[in-house]
């Protein structure tokens, strides 16, 4: 049975006369746990007011699917009194350390405790409060860990395409290059005339050119490449289909051909069709750097953005440009949008700078866009509007998704409140959108929702 000296040992029942020390340990009821028990689970209806006079209690968290340990309850300690007084579901799984003892006092003799003694009910409020500046320390951190885990996955699928282009494309030019070298070495024992290798050279450089800018259309191609290859089998060059291609990317003109093979077509050494193989092999080398240039002009642009997204040079308040750090955003999940979710940009080019936290903001722009994209399950319509009114900018993000029911619009913002199944969803992104939107930069953040469009509309003063 609990007795008063067990109470006392917590500044909280210090506040209460010896006869509601004595009603409490008359009501508690004695709970005994061993180690790996679960007293309550998340999402279960809460039970009551708990007291730890013996043994270790972890709180933990389900997310992302993994068990997030948030915090331990450490003999002497009490819990369970935020849940009771919002008479809300357990957000956290409590589960025993060590072997535990603990007494529950249930939910209507605790607020009874907390309307008839002043002192111990403001004792309680103090608690709750020391509590929620914790837990709100702990969710930022975790939501600034989450978004970038998100990110991080994104990026590195994102990465992975151009990174291996450019692997790929330094793989095959060393031998290529090799090949070439010693095809030059061949060539110019014969001492041909500076006239005739300079027009190679031309017809090289003319497919530089053309292969630089990009110029050739899919149908164009096809036509050109089945004309080099039908000609090159007429010249009798085996395994001819190798280089059709390269050929007809680098724009060559069969015509063009004749003139310059005529002199070779009867000599019995590799020289019959060397000039053909170094000119198909050079437009397949300058083919591989602009892949390779390519690929590493992607990477650049990814990791520039991921910069710009974290703004990791600036720390404090700065001017900021709303549409980067949203078109930030979107390059960070271009690997979500590529699924089937079009974009619509509808901005307001004009729109001054505001003074912001930059990665914060970018934090609100991730959630919010990340939510809409999961509410149309990756396939359907992503509009984002920016406008201006008065001293204020609005940014709308509206999606085509199923929409949020009437009824739980009003607690999308809560902490710990979530739409999605459990493990999928934290409820901690929206909260964390509400306190940069409203706390860190003096905005608002309203919901419209109905079947088929939910538009989160952000406003903000340009100096916050």
């Amino acid at each position: 049975m609990l007795c008063s000296e067990e109470l006392l040992k917590l500044e909280l029942f210090q506040q209460l006369s010896p006869a509601h020390l004595e009603w409490i340990c008359d009501r508690a009821i004695e709970i005994e746990l061993q180690k790996g028990d679960i007293l309550i689970k998340e999402g279960e209806p809460h039970r009551g007011f708990f007291i730890l006079t013996f043994g270790s209690v972890s709180i933990t968290r389900f997310s992302e699917g993994v068990e997030m340990p948030i915090g331990q309850h450490h003999t002497p300690a009490f819990f369970g009194e935020m849940q009771v007084m919002a008479d809300d579901l357990m957000p956290v799984t409590l589960e025993a350390l060590t072997d535990c003892q603990i007494y529950e006092l249930k939910s209507d003799d605790f607020l009874e405790l907390v309307y008839q003694c002043r002192d111990f009910g403001k004792m309680v409020c103090r608690t709750v409060q020391k509590r929620l500046i914790g837990l709100q320390s702990f969710i930022l951190n975790r939501e600034k860990m989450a978004a970038l885990g998100t990110l991080s996955a994104g990026l590195a699928h994102e990465l992975n395409n151009p990174a291996a282009a450019v692997v790929r494309s330094l793989q095959d030019i060393m031998p290529a290059m090799l090949e070439l070298q010693r095809m030059n070495l061949v060539y110019g024992q014969r001492n041909v005339e500076e006239e005739h290798t300079q027009k190679w050279f031309k017809m090289r450089d003319d497919g530089y050119d053309f292969i630089a800018k990009n110029c050739s259309d899919p149908l164009s191609l096809m036509d050109r490449e089945d004309e080099i290859l039908a000609w090159l089998e007429d010249y009798g060059v085996e395994n001819a289909w190798k280089l059709a291609e390269p050929l007809a990317a680098g724009n060559v003109d069969p015509k063009d051909l004749d003139p310059m093979m005529i002199r070779w077509r009867d000599d019995p050494t590799e020289l019959r069709d060397i000039g053909l193989r170094w000119l198909a092999l050079s437009f397949e080398v300058m083919t591989m750097i602009q892949a390779g240039l390519r690929g590493a002009e992607r990477v650049s642009e990814l990791v520039q953005s991921m910069r710009s997204y974290t703004h990791l040079d600036q720390g404090a308040k700065q001017k900021i440009d709303v549409h980067q750090g949203i078109e930030d955003t979107l390059q960070l999940l271009s690997h979500k949008l590529k699924q089937g979710v079009k974009v619509k940009r509808t901005y307001d080019r004009s729109l001054p700078k505001i003074f912001a936290y930059g990665s914060e903001l970018n934090q609100v722009w991730t959630n919010l866009i990340d939510n809409s994209i999961d509410a149309m399950e990756e396939q359907g319509n992503l509009e984002i509007v920016t406008l201006g009114k008065g001293d204020h900018i609005i940014v709308n993000i509206i999606d085509s998704g199923v929409g949020i029911p009437p009824e739980i619009q009003s607690r999308v913002f809560e902490l710990f409140f979530t739409t999605k199944t459990v493990g999928k969803g934290s409820g901690l992104g929206l909260d964390n959108v509400r306190r940069i939107v409203e706390n860190r930069h003096r905005g608002s953040i309203t919901l419209e929702s109905e079947p088929g469009r939910t538009c989160f509309s952000i406003c903000f003063p340009v100096n916050s």
